[in-house]
């Protein structure tokens, strides 16, 4: 299981390398051709806007092909998608380009995240493998932006765009060797309805709020710490600084995680984690000095970091299992679909009760919404079978 897990996490890491690296050198491009911060605005909602669409047609093309075809599928579209914005660095050209990857990024987590899940045996190893996968997007948000900013600096956007052209096609290598899992019939007597009859299920919708919440957080934080950076006279190095501190700390958790999960229960921690966030954005505005604010940033991060693994191997658990790619497809629609919405949200929110109150009362709402977190419990999870 190990071997494949790596090549597994090694394809996670090309595909959405291929799309962070677009998603930093597309929006400094348009800037120094001299197109508005709204139009900069416009090209990064488009990286997630094509997966809140594309989500749960691609989990259910999941569910009928399993891991490799769609993979394969992400890879092509990928590849196209940089291919036409190194060929024509235009701006309309790198709108399609942030659609065409985003979408490829959307397709290559929900069949890696169904697939992955089937691998584990038992709510112990779920845990467990899928803090490994959550390292992979860690990676590959550093990987990417590092390797084209190397090559703009030295070469010039189109040999960047380029490279993240090709990074794809190591993908397609490294799925080849895994493999396929038995397809899984739907059991007699459920009908293939809509995908949004899952959220019939409490326990699912319940899930899919949490989630929701803390991926606000996750928003919040990459939206407000820069004005409030700014207010305070902070440079942009330590703003980026700070921000990078929440990464990496968010790393180091899911590094430390799969060695931890045998011992942790998704509930318990999914609470945990949102109790320490509310306090957290309590804090925040109070403080005024730069290494406050790194400090609470590394807290943050490590809290928020430690809740996807949880709430995947809960959402195996509770949900069908010839309809694990449905439900991740509708996870990752109200995670992207947050991403395109809550910045618009916070900005006008920001303007009338101030960046303060947006921390305020984003952290009252996940504080409250602990309780769900608190109430979950395995011994409500269907047994797992293959």
């Amino acid at each position: 299981m190990r071997s494949t897990l790596t090549r597994l996490i090694g394809a996670q890491v090309c595909l959405h390398a291929a799309m962070t690296g677009l998603r930093m050198a597309a929006p400094l491009m348009a800037l120094r051709e001299g197109y508005s911060p709204a139009a900069v605005g416009l090209l990064l909602a488009l990286f997630a806007l094509s997966q809140v669409f594309l989500a749960l047609p691609a989990g259910r093309f999941t569910d009928r092909h399993g891991m490799r075809r769609p993979v394969q599928l992400a890879v092509i579209v990928a590849v196209i998608g940089n291919a036409l914005a190194a060929a024509w660095p235009l701006f309309p050209v790198l709108c399609l380009a942030a659609l065409l990857t985003g979408a490829a990024s959307g397709l290559t987590v929900i069949a890696l995240q169904r697939h992955v899940g089937r691998m584990a045996q038992d709510a112990s190893e779920l845990r467990q493998v899928f803090s490994w996968l959550a390292i992979g997007p860690s990676i590959s948000n550093f990987l990417g932006p590092f390797l084209s900013g190397l090559l703009i600096d030295a070469s010039g956007f189109r040999p960047a765009y380029l490279m993240l052209a090709l990074l794809p096609l190591l993908a397609w290598f490294a799925v080849g060797g895994v493999q396929e899992h038995a397809r899984v019939e739907t059991p007699e007597g459920h009908r293939q309805g809509s995908s949004w009859d899952l959220l019939h299920d409490k326990a699912f919708r319940n899930l899919l709020l949490i989630n929701w919440m803390l991926a606000s957080c996750w928003d919040v934080h990459t939206f407000v710490v820069p004005v409030i950076g700014h207010e305070r006279g902070l440079s942009a190095t330590v703003i980026g600084s700070i921000l990078g501190a929440f990464a990496l700390a968010a790393t180091a958790i899911r590094l430390v995680m799969p060695w931890l999960s045998e011992h942790l229960r998704e509930g318990r921690v999914i609470g945990g984690a949102m109790v320490a966030t509310a306090l957290l954005f309590a804090l925040y505005p109070l403080v005024h000095t730069a290494w406050l604010m790194g400090v609470l940033s590394v807290l943050l991060g490590l809290a928020l970091g430690s809740v996807q693994p949880m709430v995947m191997s809960t959402l195996h658990q509770i949900t069908p299992h010839h309809r694990h790619g449905e439900a991740l497809g509708l996870r990752s629609m109200a995670i992207n679909g947050s991403s395109v919405v809550m910045p618009l949200l916070f900005g006008s929110a920001g303007v009338v009760v101030g960046t303060a109150g947006v921390f305020w009362a984003v952290g009252s709402v996940v504080g409250l919404g602990a309780r769900l977190a608190w109430r979950m419990s395995a011994g409500h999870h269907p047994a797992r079978s293959h």
